[in-house]
């Protein structure tokens, strides 16, 4: 029997359905070539939706997003729209009402992509940053005083519960060991000043090691992970941080990993509905004029198969990306493509269809 995945797609703003198009594309190819159906439903929320209606998200779509099989999301940022309404209570909204508590963002250099990083090549840049997703300084816990007065006070919480910090850190050991690379799990902190908070995270990463002796383990200051990403990227398989320091760090491996069109990201929810996004943002310049790069959305929507259990078709699509940036895109790292947005798109389909990818 074929199987059947109901799929939500929240193209958003700005060029995200541009990028949503491809995916879509590459995503039905993937289904015809290794037999299982995708149901796309569309939900048109995002900056758009907002300046029409003064909604930001509808009070009913909760309970329909999370009756799905997953969420494919293009990008949420309209520059007509003040910073925040649409991030905190799209985004945000969304990973915290369906608990989607793991951000998982694979840093991979493939060959044909440039990197800033003198001498390094794709053996050197494969690794996984695990990112707590539902606490820490996002979680809202904060407010002001005497706003707007020279005696102001702003208060940002940091909130770490032992529940959340184990979920994250189980499902990090957990990944480490399936991905079956180095088997090596750093912990991501800030221990010499952070002494609360990550000293939770810092006793709870050592007692669940202890159940996984198969794993190699460290531990690295934030500062200092960000200096070694740059200098030896080599060292990591699998980094496990808090919420904050996973947004930052990510980014860094964006850059290293070749830019922002390629790098993919999922929110995760191991027993829920999982949403997956590029992690680029809507680029509003770009709307419209087809130069925008969709390979980023493409690999998320490869991570989306990859959760939802198809490893095969998971498998072809990378396997496509990696064939189009070795064969086709010239340096994509330096922001050339050579094709349109919707010609990179074909590309990467077609090798899917053709079992013709890396």
């Amino acid at each position: 029997m074929t199987k059947r995945y109901d799929i939500a797609v929240l193209p958003g703003d700005g060029t995200g359905p541009e990028v949503v198009d491809e995916g879509l594309k590459v995503l039905e190819a993937a289904a015809q070539k290794f037999d299982f159906q995708l149901d796309f439903t569309t939900f048109n929320i995002g900056g758009e939706h907002y300046l029409k209606t003064g909604e930001v998200l509808p009070e009913t779509i909760v309970a329909e997003l999370s009756a799905r099989d997953a969420i494919f999301l293009g990008a949420i940022g309209h520059p007509d729209v003040k910073p925040g309404i649409l991030e905190k209570g799209i985004l945000l909204a969304l990973r915290f009402s369906l608990d989607q508590y793991i951000n998982l963002r694979p840093v991979k250099l493939y060959e044909g992509v440039s990197t800033p990083l003198k001498d390094k090549t794709p053996d050197d840049i494969d690794f996984v940053v695990v990112r707590e997703n539902s606490e820490g300084l996002y979680a809202g816990a904060g407010g002001t005083l005497k706003k707007g007065t020279p005696d102001e006070v702003a208060i940002q919480e940091s909130i770490n519960t032992r529940k959340g910090v184990e979920r994250c850190i189980r499902y990090a050991f957990e990944y480490c060991r399936k991905r079956n690379k180095r088997k090596k799990l750093t912990l991501c902190g800030k221990t010499n000043v952070l002494t609360f908070a990550f000293d939770l995270w810092e006793r709870t990463f050592n007692e669940v090691a202890k159940e996984y002796p198969d794993i190699e383990t460290d531990y690295a200051h934030v500062d200092a992970i960000c200096m070694w990403m740059v200098k030896n990227p080599e060292w990591f398989d699998v980094i496990v941080t808090d919420n904050m320091f996973g947004d930052i760090i990510t980014d860094l491996g964006a850059m290293i990993q070749g830019g922002m069109g390629i790098a993919a990201g999922g929110n995760i929810n191991p027993e829920g509905v999982s949403m997956f996004e590029p992690i680029g943002g809507s680029a509003p310049k770009y709307t419209g004029k087809g130069i925008i790069n969709p390979l980023a959305a493409i690999s998320s929507a490869q991570l989306m198969l990859e959760t939802l259990g198809e490893d095969s078709a998971a498998a072809a699509i990378e396997a496509a990306v990696k064939k189009t940036l070795r064969d086709d895109i010239k340096d994509v790292g330096a922001g050339k493509m050579g094709f349109s947005t919707s010609e990179v798109g074909d590309l990467v389909a077609g090798y899917v269809k053709n079992g013709t990818g890396a």
